[in-house]
């Protein structure tokens, strides 16, 4: 008997299954607020260098002190950060005044304008006026006249023309004066991470990420140890404290290190969901009611631009996005361990007693009286549930060496294309609010066609094919003149759907394809490879200075690659879920690439 047949007498899908996709739907829809939160805390507003307040300048507009303070770039707009070292009096001489394109003044004060006093005026006395004294007069020595000396002549030094040189410029002394229209505080605003300072901003993204990718290893080690419950109770606390701590930072590395350390406790959260959305579902409900709840992903992001979009300081947007884990931390409290991980320990009574209360809620009056904790007992001695399990037998055996080659590969290049793709889509005319509203909503329709093929077609082909599908419209989209804007996002925009739906393909995939012992620590170890493409795929955009289309040459080529290594993986449709290595080994030795016709009833079959 295995776990599946355990399911099948407690109802098999019922009201227990879906409280736990509901209590995991929490989680999920607010991970997108940690993710993306730094496209909104981190944003650099325009700014220019402060101008100290001296009284020299008190009868000058603001206009005019701009003029004489700041240069001006190749567009007209002012420099960001440099300013000059004197103010430039000549610049006044020929000043005719007229509104700037970032000055919001008015014009300067003209009411004391008038024409000159000429109650003085009059004609010139002319009393002594007389004709010249010609009597000394004596005509020019002509003798020396010819044409000048050019020997010495020189033409005028012109190397001074031109706008002022950079040593009548500096950088800002009085700081920077920000445009706060559209943002009342950045932690770009808050620290003047701007200029120099300016990669600090971005940097804030990278850190939360590196946190991210440690946390990934880190936590699946400890969910596959102590329990995907615990793991995520622990996880969830430190993640409400340290991004509490990191809103009322008093500086940035303070701030730097702490959404490091949320990185590392949040990263639990799609592990922990991962597996409870697979481990407590039977097989014939998994595929569809995991795409129901990868929705939760696109409308966390939908989700977050409303949020951004009234609170403007970056302090109370981080502790908007972080309070839900107050309701998270008590939602855990009804959230039963998973029963598969339980009985892997040989914890029996605690997998009857979930049994039993499964059972309950799914209205079955009572429990089979075949499984009882003796037969369980019997089915935890079989599966040698006492050992400790860890990454090295990712790679313990020839199977399972293939599989986590094979799936390393696949994350890394969908998580590479996806942010890649993101990074590049443009030409919507909206604002950053509404654009982000767009990315989150253009991925549902995706994942709602799947749901009407993902349980008739082979897993393996439709993770294959969304990625192979991604690559090739980035690579159609390096062909399109920049000329046709509409067309080039629209191409990019079906991209990112494919990319998307890649995504969450993926994540059902991988998670079907490891056994229970090693399901946490296979899709932590996942993750990591994809954080290392999401912290590549940024740094790729700076190849365009080589070649314009490099970038998405590179994406193109990642794709492509991937989508062809995702043909060798096994298929997992109807398939039920392996819990030890053993399952992994004994069947897939023969057909490590089997072909599964979705009309057959394959059930029965075991790992």
């Amino acid at each position: 008997m295995k776990f599946e047949d355990l399911l099948q007498e407690t109802g098999g899908f019922g009201n227990f299954q879906i409280l736990i996709l509901l209590l995991l739907a929490i989680p999920r829809i607010n991970l997108p607020f940690h993710y993306l939160l730094n496209n909104f805390v981190a944003v650099v507003p325009p700014h220019r260098c402060a101008l100290s307040d001296q009284g020299e300048f008190g009868n000058f507009t603001e206009a005019e002190l701009l003029l004489i303070s700041i240069p001006r770039e190749s567009d007209g707009t002012l420099s960001s950060c440099k300013m000059y070292r004197e103010p430039q009096w000549h610049l006044l001489e020929n000043y005719t005044w007229r509104r700037p394109k970032d000055y919001t003044g008015g014009p300067p004060n003209t009411s004391t304008w008038g024409p000159p006093n000429t109650s003085t005026w009059g004609p010139p006395n002319t009393s002594t006026w007389g004709p010249p004294n010609t009597s000394t007069w004596r005509p020019p020595n002509t003798s020396t006249w010819g044409p000048p000396n050019t020997s010495t002549w020189r033409p005028p030094n012109t190397s001074t023309w031109g706008p002022p040189k950079t040593s009548t410029l500096q950088s800002c002394q009085q700081g920077w004066a920000y445009d706060h229209s559209q943002f009342t505080s950045t932690i770009a605003t808050q620290w003047d991470l701007v200029c120099e300072q300016k990669w600090l901003s971005k940097a804030s993204s990278t850190f939360f990420f590196i946190g991210v990718m440690v946390g990934a290893i880190l936590n699946g080690y400890l969910s596959d140890r102590y329990g995907r419950r615990r793991t995520l109770l622990v996880c969830s606390v430190l993640t409400l404290v340290f991004e509490m701590v990191a809103a009322a930072s008093v500086n940035y590395p303070m701030f730097a290190v702490f959404r490091a350390l949320s990185g590392m406790s949040i990263s639990a959260v799609p592990i922990v969901l991962t597996a409870l959305s697979v481990e407590w579902v039977e097989v014939n409900h998994r595929s569809k009611s995991w795409v129901v709840t990868s929705i939760f992903w696109p409308l966390g992001i939908m989700l977050l631009s409303p949020v951004a979009y009234l609170i403007r300081d970056w302090r109370w947007l981080l502790i908007a996005a972080t309070s839900p884990y107050i309701f998270i931390i008590i939602s855990i409290w009804w959230l039963p361990e998973s029963a598969r991980w339980l009985l892997t320990k040989g914890k029996v009574k605690e997998v009857h007693a979930l049994l039993v209360q499964c059972s309950s809620m799914n209205r079955q009056t009572h429990l089979s009286s075949n499984i009882n904790t003796e037969v369980l007992s019997k089915i935890a001695e079989e599966e040698n549930t006492k050992t400790n399990y860890s990454f090295v037998n990712l790679f313990s055996t020839p199977e399972m060496r293939k599989i986590s080659l094979y799936t390393g590969l696949v994350w890394f290049g969908v998580a590479f294309s996806y942010y890649g793709i993101s990074l590049n889509i443009t030409g919507f005319g909206l604002n950053m609010y509404m654009t982000t509203f767009i990315y989150g909503a253009i991925e549902i329709p995706f994942k709602l066609t799947l749901y009407f093929f993902i349980e008739k077609r082979s897993r393996r082909q439709i993770q294959a094919w969304s990625i192979l599908v991604s690559g090739f419209l980035i690579g159609f989209n390096t062909v399109i003149p920049v000329s046709l804007s509409p067309l080039r996002t629209t191409i990019a925009t079906l991209g990112q759907g494919f990319s998307g739906a890649a995504f969450m393909v993926l994540y059902l995939y991988t998670a079907e394809l490891y056994p229970t012992v090693l399901r946490q620590n296979g899709i932590g170890y996942n993750l990591f490879l994809s954080r290392i493409g999401v912290a590549l795929a940024p740094l790729v955009l700076l190849l365009d200075e080589v070649w314009k289309v490099l970038p998405q040459v590179i994406y193109c080529s990642v794709a492509i690659v991937c989508g062809l290594v995702a043909f060798l993986l096994p298929e997992t449709l109807n398939v039920e879920l392996p819990d030890t290595i053993k399952d992994i080994e004994e069947t897939r030795s023969e057909t490590i690439c089997p072909t599964v016709d979705p009309k057959e009833d394959v059930r029965s079959h075991k790992f």
